[in-house]
């Protein structure tokens, strides 16, 4: 989860006078939790579906709403700025899209920098994909001079002198010998040109989504910012750049306006239009169960999520959302704010109506079954999670990246994929056991999950087995044995044919396919290639095998 931590001393500064203990008691009603505390500070969890609430001024207002103190849309004052970047038709292919604002009478002093550093980095995760998809940049605005310009410069001109630097490097050197460049090099490093952000005078503000100039770097003495966030989805961009404008004015920064000037259009950015979205009083009161609310009662509790909200009729209202809740997509979002604001300890429990007989679906008896064959040769279960990343499902395992499920808002860097193999799993659990006595015999029985245009959610969800071995002289012939062994205890025939699959040594690996009267299935085993071990930093032969049952 994304965590957020802060003062005590900080949240009273916002106008959240609760003592520790009543704070400590708070929180988690506002569905959160808290991860860790002490006497003057508190490390806080909040789900990925509301960053707004990953800086410590989106805690303040939601807190303010929720006791009462603040309620309503806030509201923020917006002025022009009369400044405009102009984008270059070369950044199309690269990073396309970009927002700028500026903010004016902020406040870096105290901890305040780290904060909003440690909030562009949560942003990053879990809007931006670790700024594959969106990357945030806050310079100094005051030695700088608009109009700006984003544009695509070769690899060996504009030279600027990066974050944390002494001396001035060309893009290509940021990429191949600064820290952050090798660290996000992957991004733009297949490209010709790299993304730059410069002033009307060539100054560079940053290289997105790399690293910022020394030039524009924040300090204690810096009143005026400018914010630009670039990605490859502009509705994530805006909605980036919005909630960080709004953390802004909460505590006082002026918010103005800047012109983006793209080859055919002209946009101004921030855009703070709330949306609106109806809510109906009988689907409240039947999702939450245990509330007889009214439309009065529903607008009042919509205030304190910090919402405005008409009524209709008696059975519906028109709700208005602030720019920042980019987590409200459909009426069970708000039906979700309004059970928080309601207490949901305050929701009465009670039991459904209709009694129910359960019985087990017949392939989980089979999942027994598979289970005491591959205990029975010697294997031991291991349980991971569906998420897994592009980097340890693909990349590590010598496989093209395919069609996949991606997470919208991922938590952290190792969950933001659903798997369509279980064999990076099972790599991973090595790794981490590497420590452990030889050999090493593991499975695992699983769903994986396919894109599928014919369903009606675009996805199939597969059950598979997965099995490997790891010790100085694991082979073919052993894996070839150990499938024989597992398909002809579960009744399967076993036919084999020419395997190219990367993940394995060409010329010992396989394909599989068998049949039996509970249907077919198909696989692959043989020895994992050297360099998906190396990958995984183990040190000895592995061997495995993976079948789907159709």
């Amino acid at each position: 989860m994304p965590v957020i931590t802060f003062k005590y001393q900080d949240l009273k500064d916002l106008g959240i006078d609760l003592e520790k203990d009543e704070l400590i008691d708070t929180i988690p009603m506002m569905a959160s939790d808290i991860e860790d505390f002490d006497d003057e500070e508190i490390k806080v969890e909040f789900f990925p579906n509301r960053p707004d609430n990953l800086s410590i001024e989106g805690v303040a207002r939601s807190f303010k709403g929720f006791l009462g103190q603040e309620t309503g849309l806030p509201e923020y004052k917006i002025e022009e700025s009369g400044e405009k970047v102009t984008v270059s038709k070369e950044v199309a292919e690269i990073r396309p899209y970009i927002g700028f604002a500026k903010i004016e009478n902020v406040n870096f002093t105290g901890d305040k920098i780290k904060y909003i550093m440690d909030f562009q980095e949560n942003l990053h995760w879990v809007i931006g994909r670790d700024r594959k998809k969106v990357a945030i940049g806050i310079h100094n605005a005051d030695v700088v001079n608009a109009p700006y310009n984003y544009i695509a410069t070769p690899k060996d001109e504009n030279s600027f002198v990066p974050l944390e630097m002494e001396n001035e490097m060309s893009p290509e050197e940021i990429l191949t010998e600064h820290e952050k460049g090798a660290k996000y090099a992957h991004l733009i490093e297949k490209f010709d040109k790299y993304p730059l952000i410069r002033d009307k005078d060539n100054k560079i503000l940053s290289m997105p989504p790399i690293i910022n100039g020394e030039l524009t770097k924040l300090s204690e003495d810096t009143k005026n910012i400018i914010i630009d966030v670039t990605g490859t989805d502009e509705k994530a961009v805006n909605q980036c750049l919005n909630i960080i404008c709004c953390s802004f004015a909460e505590v006082g920064g002026q918010i103005k306006t800047m012109e983006v000037e793209y080859e055919d259009k002209t946009i101004v950015t921030p855009d703070l239009t709330p949306k609106v979205k109806n809510v109906h009083v009988d689907v409240a009161n039947n999702l939450i169960g245990g509330t007889n609310l009214n439309a009065e009662d529903i607008k009042e509790l919509l205030s304190k999520a910090r919402m405005d909200a008409n009524i209709i009729n008696d059975n519906e209202l028109e709700v208005i959302i602030p720019a920042y809740r980019i987590d409200i997509l459909h009426e069970v979002d708000i039906v979700e704010n309004i059970a928080i604001q309601y207490h949901i300890n305050a929701v009465e429990a009670k039991l459904p109506d209709m009694p129910t007989i359960a019985y087990e679906h017949n392939w989980f008896s089979s999942e027994k079954t598979i289970r005491e064959v591959m205990v029975g040769l010697g294997f031991q279960e291991v349980m991971s999670l569906m998420l897994t990343s592009e980097t340890n499902h693909y990349e590590k395992m010598n496989q093209e990246e395919k069609e996949h499920v991606q997470v919208a808002r991922p938590i952290t860097v190792s969950g933001t994929m659903i798997r369509t193999s279980l064999l990076n799993s099972l790599m991973e659990f090595l790794e981490d056991n590497k420590h452990e006595d030889l050999p090493q015999k593991i499975f695992e029985m699983g769903d994986v999950l396919y894109m599928d245009d014919s369903n009606f959610n675009k996805t199939r969800t597969v059950k598979k087995l997965a099995g490997m071995i790891c010790h100085s002289t694991a082979n073919f012939t052993e894996i070839k044995s150990t499938m024989a062994s597992v398909l002809g205890n579960l009744g399967y025939t076993m036919e084999i044919s020419d395997s190219t699959n990367p993940s394995f040594i060409q010329g010992r690996v396989a394909n599989v396919d068998g049949e039996s009267k509970a249907g077919k299935i198909t696989g692959v085993f043989g020895e994992i290639s050297p360099e998906v071990i190396t990958n995984f930093e183990l040190e000895y032969p592995v061997i495995a095998f993976e079948i789907e049952f159709l």
